[in-house]
């Protein structure tokens, strides 16, 4: 059902959205421009909204009658996120990831689609503007790193013990009273950060420059084509509660890492974190 073809034809419908709606506003927002959602650290520009519209549109030509769920459209009615248990084709679109990011002038953002045939990841994206290049996956497939026509097939990198690893923690997405222990996590790896950018935090564990990331949600827009593209390079990822993944689940937390220990470790180490004294 995924062809070559749509896919080309996907990936296509992002990098005309980036060029049409995206990287012509980047550093270039007017006033009126940023607005909030659930708080004032959830930004919406008017980026966001134009380029998941004209991505909805495009997936209606290349996939008609698939259900789209955009993080934008999820945001203005809730009930578009029941589309995702709807039998059939749906397609999730997260028009730009990291809008804080991007609103603020830092070139750490993305936009990332997934395809998904009866509540299961098929296909996914995780699209860089700024370089115009992207990783995909199909299911057995394969993921890759593609530039062009150049491209190169991805694994995550061997596992290794805990205290050489680095990877990325969003603690300020965790309650407050968890941030103490979840920052005493920190001396306890190699190296601990944030990106605040799922697509990019995703892309580095994916070319082999990271161990594991956490999510304190797991929204689908965020990590349906990121956790499809771990499984097919080899990385090992789930709820923390040590469930799979789920699309349907977009309020559990996430483990991913390079390998089955990576993941357990780290898992084990956020639920201590996150426990009640």
């Amino acid at each position: 059902m995924i062809d070559a073809r749509t896919q080309t034809a996907l990936i296509d419908a992002l990098r005309e959205a980036a060029r049409d709606q995206v990287l012509p506003r980047f550093r270039n927002l007017g006033a009126g421009e940023v607005d909030t959602k659930t708080g004032p650290e959830d930004l919406v520009t008017v980026a966001d909204r134009a380029a998941e519209d004209q991505l909805t549109r495009a997936v209606g030509q290349i996939l008609p009658g698939a259900h789209v769920v955009g993080e934008e459209a999820v945001s203005d009615d809730a009930g578009v996120l029941d589309r995702l248990s709807a039998p059939g084709l749906s397609v999730i679109i997260d028009p730009i990831d990291g809008t804080a990011n991007y609103a603020h002038g830092n070139a750490s953002f993305g936009m990332i689609l997934a395809v998904a045939v009866d509540g299961r990841t098929e296909f996914g994206v995780l699209y860089d503007p700024v370089c115009d290049d992207w990783v995909a996956a199909r299911r057995g497939g394969g993921a890759w790193f593609q530039r062009g026509d150049q491209r190169r097939t991805l694994r995550v990198r061997s596992e290794r013990d805990i205290t050489a690893q680095t990877g990325y923690l969003p603690i300020y997405n965790f309650p407050a009273d968890r941030h103490p222990k979840l920052a005493a996590l920190w001396p306890q790896v190699g190296r601990m950060s944030n990106l605040r950018c799922s697509c990019h935090e995703y892309r580095i564990l994916l070319t082999g420059h990271a161990d594991f990331m956490v999510a304190a949600q797991s929204k689908p827009w965020d990590h349906a084509a990121g956790m499809l593209a771990l499984a097919e390079a080899g990385g090992d990822g789930g709820a923390l509660s040590g469930a799979p993944y789920e699309l349907t689940d977009p309020g559990a937390v996430l483990v991913a890492g390079t390998g089955p220990d990576t993941r357990k470790t780290i898992a084990h180490m956020l639920s201590e974190a996150l426990a009640d004294s």
